[in-house]
């Protein structure tokens, strides 16, 4: 008996908000998403304040987070929503 059946495994990342360094302690990932960084986060981005007629830039932290996504496919020589074979 040949598999029908050939899921392929995505990861999907994104990363959070950015957000000054100490608030993103509280931070979590939208759900179904696990986070991969801890703590503070990675501090690789800018947040923005608009005072009065000024915006600001910051120096702030976000955090990484990735979800494991099996994509249904069919193996080879197999196709259609059943993956029937030839």
């Amino acid at each position: 008996q040949m598999k029908k059946q050939c899921d392929q495994k995505l990861l999907i990342r994104m990363k959070t908000e950015c957000v000054p360094c100490s608030l993103n302690l509280e931070t979590q990932c939208p759900a179904g998403y696990t986070k991969i960084t801890n703590g503070t986060g990675i501090p690789d981005c800018r947040y923005y304040l608009e005072i009065k007629t000024h915006t600001l830039s910051f120096p702030g932290c976000r955090h990484h987070c990735m979800k494991e996504f099996e994509q249904p496919e069919c193996c080879e020589g197999h196709w259609g929503p059943d993956c029937m074979g030839k």
